[in-house]
């Protein structure tokens, strides 16, 4: 019973901080660098990292900035496209890193998942910003970034003192996954075809050739 509880939390922690990372990376680390001085969590030795005081206030920092950033229509998006190459790789390290002291195959085959989980939250955040951003109010996007924020701190919470009811929450949350991406992927596709409908509009006809 107990090794099964120590998987149930390895599992929780690294699938945990893979899912958070594609949402909102910089409030992961500063909650992973959080409870570790607070003394609510003991962090894999290659995540202790996290817990250093330059990299606390680094991802404290760039929190700040996505905070404000993750609120205003069209900024949301381009802050997401570029970080699209931040989140995911970033997603795979601490995954692995949660792991621990176990046989590089292990940590590989976590980062491959890490990697896929991190891919698939920040599509998801990343697609249902573009369909919200069709909308011309900014309330919806103020909405949507507070309620990832609070998404991600108490996601993070719940891996790491409840990682049983994280793991059954996690599996619910891959199968709205597979029933919401393909929905995503056509709104979006909507979205940017009215968009390229718009410059076709704008460009202006060609003269006739001289006879």
């Amino acid at each position: 019973m107990e090794t099964l509880d120590q998987i149930s939390t390895q599992l929780a922690l690294t699938m945990g901080v893979a899912w958070a990372s594609g949402i909102n990376l910089y409030a992961t680390l500063l909650m992973l660098g959080l409870m570790a001085n607070t003394g609510n969590i003991a962090l894999p030795p290659d995540l202790q990292i996290v817990a250093n005081p330059l990299v606390i206030g680094a991802a404290g920092l760039m929190y700040c900035v996505e905070f404000f950033a993750d609120k205003v229509p069209g900024v949301d998006t381009g802050w997401d496209a570029i970080h699209t190459f931040i989140r995911i790789p970033a997603g795979a390290m601490l995954a692995a890193g949660s792991i621990g002291d176990l046989n590089p195959a292990v940590e590989l085959a976590a980062a491959i998942a890490g990697g896929g989980v991190a891919a698939a939250s920040h599509a998801t955040k990343a697609g249902s910003r573009v369909l919200i951003n069709t909308s011309p109010e900014p309330f919806s996007n103020w909405a949507a970034s507070i309620g990832e924020d609070v998404a991600v701190i108490a996601g993070m919470w719940a891996s790491i003192q409840h990682p049983t009811l994280f793991l059954v929450l996690f599996v619910l949350f891959i199968l709205l996954l597979i029933w919401l991406l393909p929905k995503l992927w056509v709104g979006i596709k909507k979205v940017f075809r009215f968009i390229a409908g718009l410059f076709r509009r704008k460009r202006p006809a060609t003269p006739p050739p001289d006879a």
